[in-house]
């Protein structure tokens, strides 16, 4: 028995790790119906394009702050649209598979239940993609709004008649906030340190670079943040413990309360 355990307590149990060939399985499955989403969605560009606009002016009469206000700031200079372009190019799968990674070797509960939320926001992101083909506004003329990744680099995207490898057409959810936020919520509730509220800085500045960049629109970042808030309701975060939440290696489980015979039971 392990000293740590007393008397009449179960010897707890850590949870354990999904075998990691079925894990890289479904990572390779989700790109797979990403790269199908592509294919099924290059035919839909003059739709891609009204919808734009209709989003534009959803957004005018919505009176949501202006994408040309955000991108002004990044236009003040060359370094700065170079620091967003490389933020929006750099940051968004590495620090999603690191975070991943991470649950992984030190929270597998809280793997196993970020993964799922993960994969839900994210099927249901391509569903939408599908049904909703939407232009970003740096291709949208009305919107005035520069391409900064064209201009000032760096670009993850080519012109979008010879780009086969992204959906260029699917800004609607911003699948890069919505994994952010994510990553952010997820590092809070896993870890206990008094520093670990600033992972909330990259979601308060994800929105910012996305929209700048004219990648994306506010209503995109809105719809990502409505479906993670309905998969976080559907898919519950594992019970805190010491385990769990990092402190010690395992957990106590409290011992049955003992039957009292002949007492009326």
């Amino acid at each position: 028995m392990n000293a740590r355990t007393e008397p009449g307590e179960a010897e707890p149990v850590t949870p354990a790790r999904p075998p990691i060939v079925r894990e890289l399985l479904l990572v390779a499955g989700l790109f797979l119906v990403y790269k199908l989403g592509r294919q099924l969605a290059a035919g839909h560009t003059g739709e891609a394009f009204r919808n734009a606009h209709d989003v534009w002016h959803v957004e005018r009469l919505l009176r949501l702050p202006q994408e040309g206000s955000v991108q002004a700031l990044l236009l003040h200079g060359d370094s700065l649209a170079e620091v967003a372009n490389t933020y929006y190019a750099t940051v968004h799968f590495p620090a999603t598979l690191a975070f991943l990674v991470w649950l992984y070797l030190r929270r597998p509960a809280h793997y196993v239940w970020a993964r799922r939320v993960l994969a839900a926001v994210t099927a249901a992101a391509l569903v939408l993609h599908l049904a909703l083909p939407l232009a970003p506004p740096r291709m949208l003329a009305a919107t005035g709004l520069v391409d900064t990744a064209r201009v000032y680099g760096p670009s993850v995207y080519g012109p979008p008649q010879t780009d086969h490898l992204s959906n260029q057409f699917a800004a609607m959810p911003s699948l890069h906030f919505g994994w952010a936020l994510m990553v952010a919520i997820g590092l809070v509730v896993a870890t206990r340190s008094r520093w670990r509220w600033l992972w909330l800085l990259h979601p308060l500045l994800t929105p910012l670079v996305i929209v700048g960049t004219a990648n994306h629109y506010w209503l995109d970042a809105i719809a990502a943040g409505a479906l993670l808030g309905l998969a976080l309701a559907l898919i519950h975060a594992p019970r805190r413990t010491a385990t769990t939440a990092g402190r010690g290696t395992r957990t106590l489980v409290p011992a049955e309360e003992p039957v009292l015979v002949g007492a009326g039971r």
